[in-house]
């Protein structure tokens, strides 16, 4: 049997785009003679459709979007994922097989994950059916990711029910260190069931998920045979051998599909993956997260604030990395507090980036606010509040360019920023897309360092990456004069966000249970501006929004 694994970039929403690629991507794989070729989760209407699934006029133009590829099918089977829906209106996330212009059978999910940032058991029913298909003697089975997770489960009925290949179409988004568990359980379930076991999974942006593709296959051994491309679109391809069923399995129910078969298939291209370290897969994914939301949504060109750190910095790299130079534009907005090493920083990061570079300086404005408030303010000291006036004002001047020309914002707050509420609502967190939003500070130090490593010169120059964090909204403000060092609150961010561990189990010889309570306090406190932010890109195993969802209203205390 020869088997096309296509992992392709679908966007939600866009039935008939969808359709077009899906029949690009087979006719791809027919030019190779493959006898099957897969296509993601709901491929048809993209991952995840969310609420858009509590429209029923939308559920049924997907339906229709399906019956156009079947019509369109020949001489080939087809399995995608599509939403199905029953004569009494439920709901399944459900997988097509497809073949001589028929839809040959149906699987439902089973499993429905109902963690993290999945939700899938708000719209979907589970399925009770277990299918199985015999091509040109060949039998096998399907299921649908969080089915694979399971050992013991779905692919080992199947495989007991004489299945010789388990296919599983997926959607699962990435975060830095899951695909060696993912590895870990595929490899480990094509041991138990004794099939090849082929994987097909989703690749692209969708708002703050990325989905990374790798899609593979494995011998009933548990070898890998053949591996996908990470963060962009692929086909894979694999013979695999597989003996014709024998009288022990003949007879049990299997749905048949003929195609043409002892046709001469041409030899298949060599395919190799070249392994990436652990950095360049996080920025990787950064990079594809934030092309996908800037052209899905319409977007030509973006606009980011550069200060002159080491956020923004790396914000403006990515997004050139992500849409080229001549899409992004650099805002240098000083004030009277502004370095002139941090304004000369940004200059040279933009020519390095060769992006177009802007100054505004904020201060007749800042003067002006100052003016308007000093009645009421008098007698008062200086304090956050004329901080705040001033990163209120670059946001404004960053949304005037928003509006006027239709580029997006980018904002440039860390993790370890964000968690902690040291960011100003309606300031420096005004802007469309939050790029870096999971990124713990520490990491964008590691990033901007593995750019400067992967472009061999100093991108982001020297200075912006030893010079100590500022917000510089007062005179000779340093970040540590509100915060621990980085590479505490780091650590403290991970264990209660991402791991929900208690004070006491965070605090260490190092970290001090007072300082711990403390960043906690600030974390959860802060949850009313997170919730008001810009998506951003999920890299870590736990991201504030569909990830971790705290009440703002919220008394307990530990």
């Amino acid at each position: 049997m020869r088997i096309a694994l296509a992992q392709i970039n679908s966007v939600v929403g866009d039935l008939e785009g969808n359709v077009n690629k899906i029949v690009h991507f087979v006719k791809k794989a027919q030019k190779f003679k493959a006898d099957i070729v897969t296509f993601p989760e709901l491929a048809i209407c993209g991952y995840p459709p969310e609420d858009l699934l509590l429209k029923e006029h939308f559920v049924k133009d997907n339906l229709k979007a399906l019956n156009s590829l079947v019509r369109k099918i020949s001489n080939i089977a087809v399995i995608v994922g599509f939403v199905d829906r029953d004569k009494k209106g439920y709901l399944y996330n459900a997988a097509a097989v497809i073949s001589k212009g028929k839809i040959k059978g149906i699987y439902h999910k089973v499993k429905l994950p109902n963690y993290g940032v999945f939700d899938e058991k708000r719209y979907f029913q589970p399925g009770k059916e277990f299918p199985l298909f015999e091509l040109n003697q060949v039998v096998f089975g399907i299921n649908i990711c969080e089915d694979i997770w399971e050992l013991k489960g779905v692919a080992k009925l199947q495989a007991d029910e004489g299945a010789q290949v388990i296919i599983n179409i997926s959607a699962s988004p990435y975060y830095a260190g899951k695909e060696n568990l993912k590895k870990k359980i595929l490899t480990k379930q094509a041991k138990e069931t004794r099939t090849y076991l082929c994987y097909n999974n989703l690749v692209g942006g969708q708002d703050e998920l990325v989905f990374d593709g790798g899609s593979v296959v494995f011998d009933f051994a548990g070898k890998e045979i053949i591996r996908g491309k990470q963060f962009e679109e692929d086909l894979i391809i694999a013979d695999l051998p597989i003996k014709k069923i024998t009288n022990k399995i003949r007879g049990k129910k299997c749905i048949k599909i003929s195609i043409p078969e002892n046709i001469k298939k041409p030899v298949l291209p060599e395919s190799k993956v070249k392994k990436s370290k652990q950095i360049n897969k996080i920025y990787s994914a950064l990079v594809l997260g934030t092309q996908d939301y800037i052209r899905k949504n319409g977007f030509q060109k973006v606009v980011v604030g550069l200060s002159g750190g080491i956020d923004s910095a790396l914000t403006a790299v990515i997004a050139r990395d992500a849409i080229g130079k001549e899409n992004v534009i650099g805002i240098s907005m000083p004030s009277r507090y502004s370095l002139m090493e941090t304004q000369k920083d940004a200059r040279i990061l933009a020519k390095n980036l060769g992006i177009r570079f802007i100054t505004i300086s904020i201060e007749d404005i800042f003067k002006v606010y100052l003016r308007v408030l000093e009645k009421e303010f008098l007698g008062l000291k200086n304090d956050v509040t004329e901080e705040n006036l001033q990163a209120r004002i670059r946001g404004n001047i960053l949304m005037a360019f928003s509006n006027k020309f239709n580029w997006l914002v980018l904002t440039t707050g860390n993790k370890s920023e964000t968690s902690v509420g040291y960011c100003t609502l309606y300031g420096d967190m005004a802007g469309g897309f939050a790029v870096i939003k999971d990124v713990p500070k520490i990491m964008v130090y590691r990033l901007a360092e593995f750019v400067n490593e992967k472009e061999n010169e100093s991108l982001i120059p020297e200075s912006i990456l030893v010079r100590e964090p500022s917000a510089e909204l007062r005179e000779n403000q340093k970040d540590r004069d509100s915060l621990p060092p980085y590479t505490i609150l780091d650590k403290i961010i991970k264990g209660y966000v991402e791991e929900d561990k208690s004070s006491k189990k965070i605090t260490t010889n190092k970290i001090s249970i007072g300082t711990v309570r403390k960043i906690i306090r600030m974390v959860d406190k802060n949850e009313y501006k997170r919730r008001q932010s810009s998506p951003g890109i999920k890299i870590t195993s736990k991201a504030f929004g569909k990830d971790r969802r705290f009440p703002i209203t919220n008394k307990y205390k530990e």
